[in-house]
């Protein structure tokens, strides 16, 4: 363990003074040896007997603690500790005995994580806390690069740990952060199978926590302060819980946890946490309001005049029990949240865009039922949202989630929307869902989502399981059916899947159905009215420590669709081989063969005509990007082929700019040239972010976009002042130019909110 002392308030200095050195149990014979010499009449062969006794017993002891998962304490803190990240410096910590003995995923996987890491649990009446130290021989080289709340923290160092308080074996809290104090939570539901971008966690989950980091020449540490009104729990008890702990010490891209894990999974592979007993758990007292005043001021774009204008609204957090929590919101308005990014549309079916606004975010996997951006039997953005992208007004909602019973997950949401002449209704909203947990990631669940307005009311119904074989092997199954006024047709819609995920081979087999008249207008869906095949196969090819390369990822996979009619509406065939190196970089390269059957002939662009047709054609496509940690990173998406009849060269370079945590800048641009027998054309997509941090919780943010298939040219910035989770001070100004509709004449916008939460109980 290395005795070093940093530069910042002598984190290490206490631990070379013996009255406050941590007392830990060493894997060590040191009280046997010692009986053995202090006895000189021990007959020769009992000492053997005892030495072979021993090193039996030392071997099945070893064995178990490789296959049995690791197992820790929490300790009930005398005095709460002093929250500025010198965890070995802070007496609080001075009974708690550390979690260690991390082994890495990657680059190596199973053997001994390169640098040593110490976790330490406590807790009070009211808070859990921890705190965690990461050595490092070379501080110098630990790699920061972003301060923004829920960034993905895989290309810096970083730590993140989950916490199973269930022991459900399939859902769990997650926080994290890096060496500047960076806020990372997140929420696993059914064990990340809603394939959540941050391999399935879902960012978007946030709550009120505090956590502050220390970097000296020992490395670095963090402290975290997490109330127990901020998670849930089985109930008020002495309790076990099932955790897991991550640290990323990125200038080796290396991955170590607490609890092992296979490098085919991430942290939400609940069934191989370990646990950490002893927690007391208080009674769940949380009654939350944060109420919000928001000033606003429009002009230009459609407006014959300027706006002005101002709004009052709250949202109310209490929990019904420790489990189950009730959430009311009153003239909800999300102005504050960041804009949508843009996508070029060359096809004839739905984009997808992610859920952004916060009232819809907390426990949104529970809700979760179809297949990832192209079936989703709920999609919370069909709420407040129109057709065309305008904010609709929501008047009152109100939400109920949570666990009853610890295996049975519970959600109901109610909202209500305001009228909107020429684009929507006043609309309710009512959403039901139930689903329990089963043993090995299995379970079971209903649905029921009912859109209702002054003309006309759409029910959607499912019922959905997921059956878990063994570790590496889940099959997945819902079957749907929606009630429309007026629609006759078949109105179904099933999926069947089966998934294998082992360390060297994964492949999956899946068969969707969705009916003519399938119509759950607050769902999602890519495309209507198919029957859809498809299959994947996969192989991982690891290669040694001496080698730059980290794994070879060939794969190939299909999908095609038809019409119940029989047509054949498009298919896919893919072969890639992606190489990734261990020093972040990545390189595929795929060549696909297409099928496309236009039923019916669709403007592609102004002025442009794909025809009812058939087409088959080749694609081949590169995706590169170099170390994305670095200061300076590349990457750059490209293909070029046949398109409905014609050609398609597209190619999409991006740049990355980082000043260690304070500033971010991304400049990416989206070129499509293409050729077709109805006629020639190119489209640009080009996207400035910029980002920076005053401190975690303070940042300016830009966002300029410019699509030259609209005109449009768009400009969104933002600061924020955030107090805690989703609350503080907001000022935000938008500018589009939509040359396309009101030349010369831009829409302006600028906002000013602020929001409070006042802590009840």
């Amino acid at each position: 363990m290395p005795n070093r002392c940093p530069s910042t308030g002598g984190q290490r200095a206490c631990l070379q003074d013996p009255a406050t050195t941590r007392t830990r149990v060493e894997p060590t014979n040191r009280h046997v040896a010692s009986r053995l010499r202090s006895n000189d009449h021990t007959p020769p062969r009992v000492v053997q007997m005892s030495m072979m006794k021993f090193v039996v017993a030392s071997i099945l002891l070893v064995s178990a603690s490789v296959l049995a998962a690791p197992q820790g304490e929490a300790t009930r803190l005398v005095q709460a500790p002093q929250l500025d990240g010198l965890v070995a410096a802070d007496v609080a910590w001075a009974d708690v005995t550390a979690m260690t003995g991390f082994t890495q995923v990657q680059p190596q996987e199973g053997a001994p994580a390169s640098q040593r890491t110490e976790v330490f649990m406590g807790f009070t009446d009211d808070t859990l806390y921890l705190g965690i130290i990461c050595y490092d021989d070379e501080p110098d080289q630990i790699i920061v690069s972003n301060s923004q709340r829920d960034s993905g923290l895989e290309d810096e160092d970083s730590v993140r740990f989950v916490i199973d308080s269930f022991r459900s074996e399939q859902s769990g809290f997650v926080f994290g952060t890096n060496p500047a104090g960076l806020e990372f939570d997140g929420q696993i539901v059914n064990t990340g199978a809603n394939n959540f971008r941050n391999k399935g966690i879902n960012t978007n989950w946030d709550t009120t926590w505090e956590v502050a980091t220390q970097v000296g020449d020992f490395g670095w540490s963090a402290e975290f302060a997490i109330p127990f009104k901020s998670l849930r729990y089985a109930g008020e008890d002495v309790q076990t819980w099932n955790a897991n702990f991550e640290r990323t010490i990125r200038r080796n891209n290396e991955t170590v946890y607490w609890a092992p894990i296979p490098m085919q999974y991430g942290l939400n592979r609940l069934t191989l946490a370990g646990s950490v007993q002893g927690i007391e758990t208080p009674a769940q007292r949380n009654l939350k309001i944060t109420p919000y005043g928001l000033g606003k001021s429009s002009r230009g774009g459609s407006l014959a005049e300027t706006e002005d204008g101002g709004d009052v609204g709250f949202d109310i957090k209490y929990s019904v029990t420790p489990s189950v929590t009730l959430d009311l919101t009153y003239n909800t308005d999300f102005a504050q949240v960041e804009v949508d990014d843009q996508q070029v549309n060359l096809d004839r079916f739905s984009l997808f865009f992610r859920e952004k606004r916060p009232f819809f975010l907390e426990n949104a996997g529970i809700f979760e039922v179809g297949v990832p951006r192209e079936l989703s039997l709920f999609f919370s953005r069909r709420i407040g949202i129109g057709p065309g992208g305008q904010q609709i007004p929501i008047n009152a909602g109100v939400r109920l989630s949570g666990k009853v019973a610890g295996v049975n997950n519970l959600g109901f949401l109610y909202m209500q929307t305001d009228e909107v002449g020429g684009v929507a209704p006043r609309t309710d909203f009512t959403v039901a869902r139930f689903s329990r947990e089963l043993r090995n990631r299995s379970s079971i669940g209903a649905l029921v989502v009912n859109r209702d307005d002054d003309l006309t009311d759409n029910q959607t119904y499912a019922l959905d399981g997921q059956w878990g074989v063994g570790e590496n092997t889940t099959y997945t199954a819902f079957f749907s059916q929606t009630e429309t006024e007026g629609v006759d047709e078949d109105d179904h819609a099933f999926h069947l899947s089966g998934a294998y995920n082992g360390e060297i081979w994964s492949y999956n087999l899946s068969y969707s159905q969705v009916g003519v008249g399938f119509n759950p207008e607050v769902g999602f869906l890519a495309r209507r009215d198919y029957r859809r095949v498809s299959t994947r196969i996969g192989k991982r090819i690891r290669y040694g420590k001496d080698s730059s390369i980290l794994q070879l990822r060939p794969h190939a996979s299909y999908n095609s669709y038809w019409n119940f009619d029989g047509s054949h509406e498009s298919s896919r065939l893919h072969l890639d081989q992606v190489i990734e190196w261990k020093n972040g970089a990545m390189l595929s390269m795929a060549v696909d063969f297409f099928h496309e059957g236009v039923l019916q002939a669709f403007e592609i662009i102004d002025g442009v005509v794909v025809p009812k047709d058939e087409f088959d054609h080749e694609e081949f496509r590169v995706f590169a990007s170099t170390d994305q940690s670095a200061v300076l990173g590349f990457g750059l998406e490209a293909r070029a082929g046949g398109f409905f009849g014609g050609n398609r060269v597209s190619a999409k370079p991006s740049v990355t700019y980082r000043l260690g945590e304070t500033f971010n800048a991304k400049l990416s641009v989206d070129h499509n040239d293409v050729d077709l027998p109805g006629g020639d054309f190119k489209v640009n997509l080009t996207q400035l972010k910029l980002s920076y941090f005053f401190t975690p919780k303070m940042s300016l943010q830009g966002f300029v976009q410019h699509n030259d298939r609209h005109e449009l040219l768009s400009t969104n910035l933002r600061f924020s002042w955030l107090r805690s989770a989703n609350s503080g001070l907001y000022v935000v100004y938008n500018e589009t130019d939509d040359n396309f509709n009101f030349p010369g004449r831009p829409r302006r916008e600028f906002m000013i909110k602020y929001s409070h939460i006042f802590d009840i109980m």
